[in-house]
């Protein structure tokens, strides 16, 4: 299988790890010779329930033999697409009511982009620094690594970048913006988390320019950080909620959320000004229902932060400078890159799942399932501190 992986299915990278993999279950990944690998990346933040968790297969099973794909979404109400949103809307707060479910985060940023132009008559949207949202050309246009995007220009016009955590740059919003797009916790630059109200401060500058507040929740949200979505240990409602990843356990979806009344801008003017064959599939909205009810009616959530301090008691080492994120979005930087490559090389041959971040070369990156147990970090956090001890410079 290997073989035709290299020559038929397009990579991404010039050295994919290339793991067979012939089942997943919990916290583990098996490959063909059933060894069993602790996943500490849970599909880069996707599995938030872990692999194949019984609850989520029984409602992917249930929807698929009553029905799939039917019709376009937003002509047709399917049941899990609608009492999924609305169980939503209940968590949110106010004005985040009405959602509109796509297939993957990079399409619920673009959705929100349009989203915010349509509804302000403005054309142009300020992003962060060292950001990253999506690959599609709108999101990749807002995303703010230039290295990521010279290839692929002239991308969308209009777009102006300012530094995550700088207040001085928000003067740079003005009458003539129509929306602010920030990653809750910045992911590609190193699980850089916001301080000193900066959040609330960005909200308070749109709000007196006219300006909306998009928060790209797509990897802090469903419970990774210790409340159902990041913004809340912030004291900021965006305007504009963009979700997706570790929405639906491991399936692909997206979604993003405003109000009523800025939802409705999509409905005319033109009509159709968003569309999507597949979004508010029923059977992805199944396992998004599953995965909510799951994170809302156990203590995952809460757990989630006592997970962490897990983490950071067992991972201390004089290579490690810093550990940086919340809860279960955890980067630990190390003192160079070399050691980086060399630890998560050296733990992928002792079964240890860990991955790189996009744009911190001295990142490793731990997102592990919310349903992990003490022990299971526990023996990761012991083959992490191995491979540190057995490095030599």
């Amino acid at each position: 299988m290997k073989d035709d992986f290299f020559k038929y299915q397009a990579q991404t990278s010039p050295h994919p790890l290339a793991l067979e993999v012939s089942k997943a279950k919990g916290s583990y990944i098996y490959d063909k010779d059933n060894n069993a690998h602790l996943d500490f990346i849970a599909g880069v933040s996707a599995c938030t329930l872990g692999h194949c968790h019984p609850k989520v297969v029984k409602a992917i099973t249930k929807q698929a033999n009553e029905y799939m794909h039917v019709m376009v979404y937003g002509e047709y109400a399917l049941k899990p697409a609608v009492e999924y949103s609305k169980i939503l809307a209940s968590l949110l707060p106010d004005p985040l009511q009405t959602t509109y479910l796509v297939n993957s985060g990079t399409e619920a940023i673009e959705g929100a982009i349009k989203l915010a132009r349509r509804s302000t008559g403005r054309s142009q949207i300020i992003s962060a620094l060292n950001s990253y949202h999506g690959n599609t050309m709108g999101s990749m246009s807002v995303s703010g690594v230039e290295s990521q995007k010279s290839t692929f220009r002239p991308l969308i016009p209009d777009v102006t970048f300012i530094n995550f955590n700088n207040e001085q740059d928000l003067q740079q919003i003005t009458k003539k913006t129509a929306a602010v797009v920030l990653e809750t916790i910045q992911g590609g630059a190193g699980f850089i988390v916001p301080t000193n109200n900066y959040l609330k401060k960005v909200k308070e500058h749109c709000s007196k320019v006219g300006a909306l507040l998009i928060l790209d929740e797509i990897q802090p949200g469903f419970g990774r950080t210790g409340k159902l979505f990041a913004f809340e240990h912030y004291t900021c409602i965006p305007d504009i909620l963009v979700i997706g990843k570790g929405m639906a356990s491991g399936l692909p979806v997206g979604a993003f959320v405003a109000s009523y009344n800025l939802m409705q801008n999509l409905q005319s003017k033109p009509k159709l000004g968003h569309i999507t064959t597949f979004g508010g599939n029923p059977v992805v909205a199944a396992a998004s229902l599953a995965t909510l009810k799951e994170l809302t009616n156990t203590s995952l959530i809460k757990n989630t932060l006592e997970k962490e301090k897990i983490f950071k008691k067992y991972l201390k080492h004089k290579y490690i400078i810093e550990i940086r994120g919340k809860g279960l979005m955890l980067a630990l930087i190390m003192e160079n890159i070399k050691i980086t490559n060399y630890v998560i090389t050296h733990c992928a041959q002792n079964r240890l799942i860990l991955f790189w971040l996009l744009f911190e070369p001295k990142a490793i990156r731990i997102s592990p399932p919310l349903t992990i147990t003490e022990s299971e970090i526990k023996k990761g956090c012991k083959i992490i501190i191995d491979a540190l001890n057995t490095y030599k410079n």
